[in-house]
């Protein structure tokens, strides 16, 4: 992608669940999987892509989606291996995808809970050992969403986000950031702010302390394994709208799992990794 367009890209985007019932042409295909094979993470993690034409499954599937999508030919799918940060290097490179494809004009929404996951694992043919946490069809978006999806649009609130005092905070958590207040991080955590979520739930949470921005997550103890992949993968969304606009704004930096935060942590709020600039 373009780097000068993914501030704008990010803007644009909307999830797309109702689409044009033709396949992928040969030229937006292979654009889709030659970027595939550029992808990586900032983790160490070693994340699997994979793509099937609905119509082409040879195992005779039926690939389900609960009715949440309409018209959908083609479908991406997201794998990784047992291993330290790896949904979270699932929702990076996924996202990365994800935002490649609507710059180039076809609509994808991310899928965690709503579709038949052993029916798309035998599709792609992804191995038992992977763990498989997430799917988005892409293709061209309908003229009009279905009512279904207008519907979900509605009581997900799509279109909203949570303000910047419930989201950012500066040096502890007790102390809201206001926008205006970050300087030359600003559009990094605005475009934080408007990534996707799972039931739009916006789980990230910052603290910035001496220069460094600390991340975490939100979300209660008692959700179950499966939940807490997908508040992960949610976080790797995040992460990468934050890198990848602090990479287009020219900064440079790595991101760092630092002991010793000296930060009060509130109940239900884990802590994931830091971004340290470079000097």
């Amino acid at each position: 992608m373009n780097e000068q367009s993914i501030i704008e890209t990010i803007k644009q985007r909307r999830s797309i669940r109702t689409f044009q019932e033709k396949r992928l042409s040969d030229e937006d295909y292979n654009k889709i999987t030659f970027h595939i094979k550029t992808l990586n993470n900032p983790f160490g993690v070693k994340v699997n892509i994979y793509i099937v034409n609905k119509s082409l499954d040879k195992k005779g599937e039926k690939l389900g989606t609960y009715g949440v999508i309409k018209g959908a030919e083609t479908f991406l799918g997201v794998t990784v291996h047992n291993e330290k940060n790896n949904f979270i290097a699932a929702g990076y490179e996924f996202e990365n995808l994800i935002l490649y494809a609507a710059s180039i004009g076809l609509g994808t929404v991310w899928l965690a809970a709503t579709f038949s996951k052993k029916n798309f694992a035998s599709a792609m043919g992804i191995k038992d050992d992977e763990l498989f946490p997430a799917i988005s069809p892409i293709g061209y978006p309908a003229e009009k969403r279905s009512i279904k999806e207008s519907i979900m649009r509605s009581a997900l609130k799509s279109d909203n986000r949570k303000p910047w005092e419930e989201l950012f905070f500066n040096n502890n958590f007790d102390t809201p950031i206001h926008n205006d207040e970050t300087e030359d991080y600003q559009l990094c955590l605005e475009m934080m702010r408007l990534a996707p979520s799972s039931k739009n739930q916006q789980p990230w949470r910052v603290v910035k302390k001496g220069g460094i921005y600390h991340f975490f997550a939100e979300y209660s103890k008692k959700i179950s394994d499966e939940e807490k992949a997908v508040k992960e993968v949610d976080m790797g969304i995040s992460l990468y709208h934050f890198h990848k606009t602090a990479e287009t704004l020219g900064k440079t930096g790595s991101f760092k799992v630092i002991e010793n935060l000296d930060i009060n942590i509130p109940e239900n709020i884990y802590y994931i990794i830091s971004w340290v600039e470079n000097n």
